[in-house]
């Protein structure tokens, strides 16, 4: 992917450099600005159930106790 994208970009190598830069930064944007706000509301990653899952067996088994 990044070959066919250095072959496609116009110039010499700084030039390409400069375009690859702009580009990955170009998608770090969209990603920061859209595509995540966008996301973060529907991820449960705010939805925290203490004492569920395999935590508490991990503390239980660290600290000796049974799960």
């Amino acid at each position: 992917m990044y070959a066919w994208l250095w072959r496609r970009l116009p110039g010499r190598t700084a030039g390409k450099a400069a375009g690859m830069i702009t580009l990955a930064l170009a998608v770090v944007a969209l990603l920061w600005f859209v595509v995540f706000p966008w996301l973060t509301p529907r991820l449960p990653l705010d939805q925290v159930m203490p004492g569920a899952g395999s935590g508490s067996c991990h503390h239980a088994v660290r600290t000796g106790q049974s799960c």
